[in-house]
């Protein structure tokens, strides 16, 4: 079955940093968002250890090991683990009340209660 595909959507870059969507790029050659188009990514380590040169190509930026080979950008983001940069580090009223409601309730003792089979409250 053939399935044609539609304009803007055969290509759809995100940002690294936030997940928007990609419309610009770095100094670096990384497609990133308005708000992200001065940050850097930081250096990158493979799985066996030795740091990943950033390079770009026909389909985008990609990262090469030397001992592993060529490794995607989104393959490498998991690797180092950068979703910490994808996280907003402003929290708001609402959050600041509900992570103060959840102290409120860690806050209380649980209670143990023994029900022998003989209790008439319980068994009615």
């Amino acid at each position: 079955m053939y399935i044609p595909k539609r304009y803007g959507q055969s290509k759809m870059e995100t940002c690294p940093f936030c997940g928007k969507q990609a419309s610009q790029q770095n100094e670096q050659g990384v497609a990133v968002c308005v708000q992200h188009r001065n940050t850097e990514l930081p250096d990158m380590k493979c799985l066996c250890g030795s740091y990943l040169d950033m390079r770009n190509g026909k389909y985008g930026a990609f990262f090469s090991c030397m001992k592993c080979g060529n490794i995607n950008m989104k393959k490498a983001l998991e690797i180092n683990d950068l979703h910490e940069l994808k996280k907003p580090s402003k929290t708001t009223h609402q959050e600041m009340h509900q992570s103060a409601h959840d102290e409120d309730l860690k806050e209380k003792p649980k209670e143990e209660r023994v029900i022998r089979s003989d209790d008439p409250d319980y068994f009615d």
